[in-house]
């Protein structure tokens, strides 16, 4: 990657801070549209520490362009398990739903476009502060002023980029940890298992994702209502995890971890001098937690906008890059977000799946799990 030279002051166009999916395709945008952009992103390696599932829906399959050497088999099952993993209720679609990517060689080839683009990427680099125009970061060279026409946060759930700029923050959040290990096995059917029990996953999933080449095991709630921790309520449900018949999980999985904004799109997510995009701007699904949809389609958002407002001179292009509006349209996954939330015990789970195993029922499900919605831009 390019490295910057050393001098301790520089000045570009755009700096983005967090070099994840939301990250790098803002930033390959920008430069592809002629723009300096400078990348900067505080882990040593794209491909070393990840906190996503990685889950692509239908939508992002076929609007946005993925390495297909980097996303795994198709998924068109979904079981949903209540407490006690009896009389589960599975859905299936006609069509190619879900496709879990290889999330670090994902990364690597969109750093790869970005830089081919004309993106200046600085790793193993941390954003420290500043505003109106004059960021802070250190790096390997040392502590270095940038001086940006524009800074976007996409630095994660708990952006230091929203704090800086004035702008909102995420404070509705679940904890989430997951296991990955490879296997590669032809006789598997391909299958995304969901599991609501709130002694787990209190307010949320615990899942396993099979698909023939690699299984997931995870589980996310509330931080405050583990019993024992987020670790510990994954231990105890790999222990009795679906899916994993005949497997044994070997003692160097991958482990995740990390934040998720389930509170929608933050009501103010720009400033004259910078926007949010990504989990920095709660760019989340409140009900699913599925965040790589509108990752994306909020970050092309945010480098329409900001093309606007660098070619004309203008720091109003930034007002139409407006959280309210795109949060209005969460009415509907908030408030099932917040009936989620309110499922606290076991008993009350298994109650649910009464409703659940209805026709009615079935058929809300396949088109929650199943429908063609996405982002919902301008």
């Amino acid at each position: 990657m390019e490295r910057l030279s050393e001098e301790r002051e520089v000045s570009t166009d755009v700096l983005v801070v967090g070099a994840g999916l939301a990250g790098l395709h803002v930033a390959t945008l920008l430069a592809g549209a002629g723009h300096d952009v400078l990348l900067a992103e505080r882990r040593p390696t794209l491909n070393g520490t990840v906190r996503t599932t990685g889950i692509f829906v239908r939508r992002t399959l076929e609007d946005f362009d993925l390495p297909a050497a980097h996303l795994g088999p198709a998924i068109r099952r979904v079981v949903l398990y209540p407490p006690d993993l009896t009389d589960p209720v599975a859905l299936a679609s006609e069509r190619d739903e879900f496709r879990v990517g290889d999330m670090g060689p994902l990364y690597a080839a969109a750093a790869r476009e970005a830089v081919d683009a004309g993106v200046t990427l600085q790793l193993a680099t941390r954003f420290t502060g500043g505003s109106d125009g004059a960021y802070d970061l250190i790096g390997p060279g040392g502590p270095l002023r940038v001086r940006a026409h524009f800074v976007v946060g996409a630095d994660g759930a708990r952006s230091k980029v929203a704090q800086e700029l004035g702008l909102s923050r995420n404070r509705h959040l679940l904890v989430g940890a997951e296991e990955v290990f490879p296997d590669r096995r032809d006789d598997v059917v391909p299958t995304f298992h969901c599991v609501v029990d709130p002694s787990i996953a209190p307010g949320y999933l615990a899942w396993v994702v099979r698909d023939g080449e690699h299984v997931h095991v995870g589980t996310a709630g509330y931080p405050n209502r583990f019993p024992t921790g987020v670790y510990s309520a994954l231990r105890s449900f790999t222990a009795r995890a679906l899916g994993l018949d005949g497997i044994t999980p070997p003692p160097d999985t991958e482990k995740r971890a990390g934040p998720i904004p389930v509170g929608g799109v933050l009501p103010r997510i720009s400033s004259p001098h910078g926007l949010l995009v990504g989990d920095a701007a709660g760019a989340v699904s409140p009900l699913t937690a599925g965040g790589l949809d509108p990752c994306l389609r909020l970050s092309a958002h945010a480098a329409e906008i900001l093309d606007d407002a660098l070619h004309t001179g203008l720091r109003r292009p930034l007002k139409n890059y407006d959280g309210k509006t795109l949060r209005a349209r969460f009415r509907g996954r908030l408030l099932l977000r917040n009936g989620l939330a309110q499922v606290r015990t076991p008993v009350a789970a298994s109650s649910a799946f009464a409703a659940l195993r209805t026709p009615l029922g079935r058929r809300a499900a396949h088109r929650i799990l199943f429908g063609a919605g996405s982002f919902p831009l301008p």
